[in-house]
């Protein structure tokens, strides 16, 4: 309840010149060049606590490691922050993969039955509450925002629509890093059934809402309950962090 609190607060104090920010502690003080990353992004853009971007960060750091062949890919991106932050994570390495951002562009989608959060409050009377078109950010806002980064802006692609509408024939074939951040049980489970396949070996994949919503949750161990195998998610400040390694 506190992510989607803390969206709803940051939304409501943008237009004012405020939002809600964590202080840095430990090894991200010492990051400098983490914090300045993380500095561009957070709060402004996105709503991702300071410890889940320094987790995508390292991520990335990761894959450019590793030298994985794959591109990166985000579903469910707001005002793009957290692409920011990998862009600015992949230039740092010296890696220059294409990077994929799914969204509505037109606010969330409705959630359904399933969607709760960890306290159990269901979304769906949350979601008659609000306005449409809630946490709406329009795709040329987040290009812009994009363009604050030194990434290579033809490196981006923007994928407007539902993901169940857009996934998986406007997906690419091989990724590296996904990113999964939609909150619901149904686009999760969607993503997760034609992406994942998709992920190269030793591949990293992130569940941001797996520790916030239920339905996030609950698509996840679906999931790889049915796949007949479950990775280590790996709990950082909430969300779910793995690698894809194929059990031989």
């Amino acid at each position: 309840m506190w992510q989607l609190f803390k969206r709803l607060v940051n939304t409501a104090l943008y237009p004012l010149g405020y939002q809600i920010n964590k202080t840095y502690h430990g090894s991200i003080y010492q990051d400098e060049a983490a914090r300045r990353v993380i500095d561009l992004v957070h709060p402004t853009y996105t709503c991702t606590g300071v410890d889940r971007i320094y987790a995508l960060i390292e991520a990335v750091g990761y894959v450019a490691t590793n030298k994985l062949d794959g591109d990166f890919v985000e579903c469910g991106v707001w005002r793009g922050g957290s692409t920011m932050a990998m862009a600015e994570a992949a230039l740092e390495t010296g890696i220059l993969p294409k990077i994929w951002l799914f969204d509505t562009f037109e606010g969330m989608t409705a959630p359904t039955e399933e969607d709760r959060d960890v306290y159990g409050t269901a979304m769906m009377g949350l979601q008659n509450i609000l306005r449409q078109g809630w946490m709406k950010v329009t795709e040329s806002e987040v290009e812009q925002n994009l363009c604050l980064t030194s990434y290579p802006h033809e490196k981006f692609r923007l994928v407007r629509g539902p993901v169940e509408e857009t996934i998986p024939d406007q997906a690419p074939e091989k990724i590296a890093l996904l990113r999964l951040d939609t909150d619901w049980y149904q686009s999760t489970k969607h993503e997760l059934e034609h992406l994942y396949p998709r992920v190269v070996e030793g591949g990293v994949v992130i569940i941001d809402d797996y520790g916030d919503f239920e339905g996030a949750k609950r698509a996840t161990d679906e999931f790889f309950e049915a796949l007949g195998t479950r990775p280590y998610l790996v709990p950082v400040a909430g969300h779910r962090v793995f690698i894809k390694h194929e059990l031989k």
